[in-house]
């Protein structure tokens, strides 16, 4: 399969499903596929960002070792919202490396506080900060201001307002707080 014409030939969900089909868990060919979402060409960066989240249901090994280089990308000035959510979802369902926490904090914490930034995106900053509490618990007090803030200063989606909900219950379990 040529990959990047196979991207560039439609974007649907049938198409994606069938290119992580192809990439399943053959490393060679997930290397293609990042190497086209690191790349500079935005349709195919977005499109291969969609397909990224779907061979990491299934084969989440695949990701870790460009973890660093997946949050450079959503680091880039100007990247599209479909890299960001689809990279925030992937390490959310992960276990993020001790040598990763810092920078993927870094991102996270400037995703969920930026009020322009898309729900899901927010959403899944918020997950992964939530996750990164049980290592670092001393966290807990900035997600639930960076939280509350949000809902009180902010028009937000009702499925924020869910999430947050959720997490700020959560934290307040684990700290003894009701």
């Amino acid at each position: 399969m040529n990959l990047k014409e196979q991207i560039l030939l439609e974007h649907s969900k049938e198409n994606s499903m069938k290119i992580a089909h192809w990439i399943g868990n053959n490393s060679e060919h997930f290397a293609e596929l990042m190497k086209l979402l690191l790349g500079k060409e935005k349709i195919v960066v977005q499109r291969s960002a969609w397909i990224l989240s779907i061979c990491s249901d299934q084969y989440p090994e695949l990701a870790m070792s460009y973890l660093q280089q997946l949050i450079a990308q959503c680091e880039q000035k100007g990247i599209h919202d479909a890299v960001k959510r689809n990279v925030t979802r992937v390490m959310a369902r992960i276990t993020i490396p001790t040598e990763l926490h810092e920078a993927t904090l870094n991102l996270c914490i400037e995703l969920l506080s930026n009020p322009k930034e898309s729900v899901a995106v927010r959403c899944w900053s918020m997950e992964i900060i939530a996750q990164l509490t049980k290592t670092y618990p001393e966290l807990k007090s900035e997600l639930k201001n960076i939280i509350e803030d949000a809902l009180e200063h902010q028009e937000i989606s009702a499925g924020f307002k869910s999430k947050a909900k959720r997490i700020l219950l959560s934290l307040n379990k684990k700290t003894g707080n009701n």
